[in-house]
């Protein structure tokens, strides 16, 4: 099949829309659903994502795609029991499946941003998987396969109308790419140059040197992510997962303070008082989301106290709240946090805000006429920083 009719474009009046390839065939099929445009252009990018995922760093990956950004993104490593109650995963059977485990991780980076997500997998979908997406609010999924069971899940999912995608693993576009703005075409070559190889963090240009195995994973994680991320972009990552994925700021240090932002909710959701919260057993799940939010976020708002009205929709009885002095402790007491940014930090203002949430490695591409500033703050909060001279743009 080379043409793919879909319901309309971007928005309802931009008809008519279709997905066509000059030569051959389209690489992808609609095995159940409608995906629509948009639907699309997520499907498409977070499949290159996790694709170059798994070939980089050898392990399953998943993504959690939103309008053309990744929420996260996060690699097949087990879950403990702490992390299962954080995302909040009922399947017993998840930790046979690698796969099942990085779309947990992935979609646990930011759950409130991944309500109504696309799925992006490196490896075929087995039940396991399956078991964990039926119970989330999504809009489809891409997959370089199924199996029997996996599919005949998803076909429920949504009462029979939940998107699934398989993809050709085995296609490769062209190298040049074109697009049309305001009937002008544009043409560049597609960005295929490698994003990570190893010598990019062997020469920290710090006085910190040392950037251990784990960090290496996690800056590569971000690097790739920050690949397919609308720019302007910054990433966190750690434990082979995304912490925070800041996208689309015309403004660097937006970005940083965005991811960084959202790494802090993210910590702090793995906090005792927060795994503890004492939710209703009718609670729907966006619902149970939105109220962790809220729990967390009342905690950067001291002196803003709990409605009863907020607790009583929510929890069994009033929870006990989040203090300043709680979160200030257990933010402070995280290390190891790598960051990505996909172009040079211009100030060392991003530096000390990156350091608040833990951040102890940075990848950038360098060339800023402030390298010197940028490279003192990072001496002075004991940061390692690699310059990899690779920007990463993506629009």
């Amino acid at each position: 099949m080379k043409e793919l009719g879909l319901k309309y474009g971007c928005n309802p009046n931009q008809r008519p829309a279709r997905l066509f390839v000059p030569e051959g065939r389209l690489p992808v099929e609609v095995l159940n659903g409608q995906p629509g445009y948009i639907n699309f252009l997520d499907a498409l990018n977070g499949w290159q994502l996790v694709r170059e995922l798994r070939r980089e760093l050898k392990l399953p990956a998943a993504a959690s795609f939103k309008h053309v950004s990744p929420a996260g993104a996060a690699l097949g490593l087990s879950l403990s029991e702490d992390e299962r109650r954080l995302f909040f995963v009922d399947a017993p059977d998840v930790n046979d499946s690698p796969l099942a485990c990085a779309y947990a991780r992935a979609r646990g980076t930011d759950r409130l941003s991944s309500f109504g997500d696309w799925i992006a997998l490196s490896d075929p979908c087995d039940a396991a998987t399956a078991r964990v997406i039926r119970h989330e609010v999504s809009d489809g999924i891409i997959a370089p396969g199924y199996s029997d069971e996996a599919l005949a899940l998803l076909r429920a999912k949504r009462k029979g109308g939940y998107a699934v995608v398989r993809v050709d693993p085995d296609y490769e576009p062209p190298e040049v790419e074109r697009r049309e703005v305001f009937g002008i075409t544009f043409e560049q070559g597609r960005n295929v140059a490698p994003v990570i190889d190893p010598a990019l963090f062997d020469a920290p240009v710090t006085k910190r040197k040392d950037v251990p195995e784990p960090a290496r994973r996690d800056l590569t994680l971000a690097l790739i992510v920050l690949k397919y991320t609308q720019s302007n972009s910054v990433c966190l990552a750690s434990g082979g997962q995304t912490l925070g994925v800041g996208a689309g700021q015309q403004s660097r240090l937006h970005c940083t303070r965005l991811a960084g932002d959202k790494a802090d909710v993210r910590l702090l959701r793995a906090h005792p008082r927060v795994l503890a919260l004492p939710f209703r057993e009718d609670l729907p799940r966006p619902i149970r989301d939105n109220a962790v939010d809220r729990y967390v976020a009342l905690s950067l708002l001291p002196g803003e106290p709990l409605r009863d009205e907020d607790w009583r929709l929510c929890f069994t009885r009033r929870p006990d709240p989040l203090t300043p002095a709680e979160r200030r402790e257990w933010l402070e007491g995280v290390e190891g946090v790598s960051l990505g940014s996909d172009a040079f930090f211009p100030f060392p203002d991003n530096v000390e805000r990156a350091r608040r949430s833990g951040v102890s490695y940075i990848a950038q591409p360098g060339g800023s006429i402030r390298d010197d500033l940028v490279v003192q703050a990072c001496d002075r909060c004991g940061i390692a920083m690699v310059m990899t001279g690779r920007r990463l743009f993506h629009h």
